[in-house]
């Protein structure tokens, strides 16, 4: 599925605080983004017509991970803006940002544990 930012900014609410009364949710997205509550419930039925989020008897809960939805954004943006190379990818983002070693460590252990064995 494919949500635009403000899908991602309202499912961000919903995946920290659900399941969410719609009238909390509207309170919070209406402090953090200035969202009206006309704004907030278009962008509910948007999500919940690309079935990421539902809102039963006025209580909103998630129906895609947070973890899945991110995954599946990073995929379709390593694709379009580095042909799907990994490498390239963080060869452009390593250029202007400096690791930790507990950052570089960790990368390490997460790529030692992707790696397939031949």
């Amino acid at each position: 599925m494919k949500l635009n930012q403000s899908e991602l900014n309202l499912m961000e609410i919903i995946w920290g605080n659900e399941p969410i009364k719609s009238g909390e949710l509207v309170r919070l997205a209406g402090e953090r983004y200035g969202w009206k509550k006309s704004t907030v419930y278009t962008l509910l039925k948007r999500a919940a017509e690309k079935s990421a989020a539902v809102n039963e008897n006025s209580v909103v809960r998630s129906l895609v991970g947070r973890e899945e939805q991110l995954s599946e954004q990073s995929e379709k943006a390593l694709k379009k803006g580095f042909n799907g190379s990994l490498s390239m990818f963080l060869t452009a983002f390593l250029s202007k940002e400096r690791l930790t070693k507990e950052e570089a460590e960790e990368l390490k252990r997460l790529i030692d544990s992707r790696t397939e064995e031949k």
